[in-house]
């Protein structure tokens, strides 16, 4: 390919906005899926829950002690209790439909079922049985430690709301109402396509000029984080028929992340082959690493193309895959954290475009990380990323910046 053969790229577009054009052409997953309940820690409930039962079923003994009328506790103190005929005793789990007279109790587990005839429990503290009788120290009014049927969940009450994300307690409420399975959304479904000669699946020997595919893995990770399932495609090479091929075997996930291309004659054929099919929404942002970013949809399924060099391409995820991932799957947006810092060296930016700096903080200073877009291990190493406006060019040692963590 000859120099002049090189498209430019177009006019790029801003982070906001290219943000803005992605999430309109992205839609939360409609359809559900029932999967078991011991599986189902944050994902996001696809219908409300409703109680099928009362939870407790039955009114029952919240302190171990004793079932009583009581009335038969009036008066009692100290140093003049009140002494009744112990006519029965239910440990966990059992109950009696035997009902309790005047004047007698039945020793009582925590969580029985109150006995017939009872309507209060004294707490076993309070008391001293000698086999036959029991003496009570402490009256107890009505109802005093019973938790009364329904008191927890009624029936016909909703307790869960679709779109609640499910939690360990949550899930417990579905074991509660003995529920096994719990209608959830399903994942939305990602495909990675790594693209280029110069890069070499793990395992393999790589031979001169190659590279192993670090952006599958990185992109995999934050994804899956993300609430997203991954299928891992086998890299391809950068031809206009492979690429092409791609994109059709994996249109039916519901995002398409292809990885590489690190030439702008690559960009253009994936641009291309968007646009026969589809529509490109941008190709180029204005933002440094990241430039070669570009987003299209095809047959409805959204589609990107990350840059091949690591740093940028997981940069630039946590940008715009991570928002888009999570509105798939009915996530609530991901609140960055941001802790203010001074810079630790001046820093010079005359690139015209947005630039993200990676920065170690250490003892309230930022140290810049980055090196190169290539570099990996200096995005392994960073905390998080300071942001330079466009027009910003210096920033000064010791100057006050906002830096944005990375977790």
């Amino acid at each position: 390919m000859g120099m002049s053969e090189i498209t430019p790229f177009k006019l790029l577009m801003s982070r906001e906005k290219a943000l803005e054009t992605i999430m309109e052409h992205v839609k939360p997953i409609e359809t559900a899926e029932l999967i078991p309940i011991e599986k189902s820690v944050n994902r996001v409930l696809a219908r409300d829950l409703v109680a099928a039962m009362d939870i407790p079923p039955f009114d029952r003994a919240a302190m171990d002690g004793y079932a009583v009328k009581a009335e038969d506790t009036y008066g009692a103190s100290e140093f003049s209790p009140k002494t009744l005929k112990l006519v029965g005793v239910l440990r966990a789990g059992e109950s009696t439909s035997r009902e309790i007279k005047n004047g007698e109790c039945i020793r009582i587990a925590t969580g029985c079922p109150i006995p017939p005839g009872a309507d209060a429990v004294v707490m076993a503290e309070f008391t001293e049985e000698d086999g036959e009788s029991v003496s009570i120290y402490k009256a107890v009014h009505p109802l005093e430690n019973i938790s009364l049927r329904g008191e927890d969940i009624k029936k016909g009450e909703v307790i869960i709301r679709e779109g609640e994300i499910l939690t360990p307690a949550k899930i417990g409420v579905f074991a509660a109402l003995g529920i096994r399975k719990a209608p959830v959304y399903r994942k939305p479904r990602v495909a990675i396509i790594p693209t280029g000669v110069e890069v070499q699946d793990l395992g393999l020997k790589l031979s001169g000029g190659q590279v192993y595919d670090v952006n599958s893995y990185t992109l995999a990770s934050l994804l899956l984080e993300n609430g997203a399932s991954v299928t891992r495609a086998p890299i391809i090479p950068d031809s206009y028929e492979a690429l092409r091929a791609a994109l059709y075997r994996y249109i039916d996930h519901d995002l398409i992340v292809f990885s590489g291309g690190s030439s702008v004659g690559e960009r253009d054929m994936l641009a291309d082959i968007i646009e026969e099919d589809g529509k490109l929404l941008f190709h180029g942002v204005q933002i440094k690493p990241g430039k070669p970013t570009l987003f299209g949809t095809v047959r409805g399924k959204p589609v990107f193309g990350m840059p091949g060099y690591p740093a940028s391409c997981l940069s630039n995820a946590y940008v715009f895959l991570i928002p888009i991932i999570r509105k798939m799957a009915r996530l609530p947006p991901k609140k960055p954290t941001t802790v203010k810092a001074k810079m630790a060296k001046r820093i010079v930016s005359a690139s015209g475009r947005e630039q993200f700096l990676t920065v170690r903080v250490v003892d309230g200073k930022a140290y810049p990380a980055f090196k190169k877009s290539g570099d990996i291990t200096s995005l392994s190493k960073a905390d998080g990323y300071v942001i330079l406006p466009v027009n910003l060019d210096v920033i000064d040692e010791g100057e006050e910046v906002t830096v944005t963590l990375f977790e």
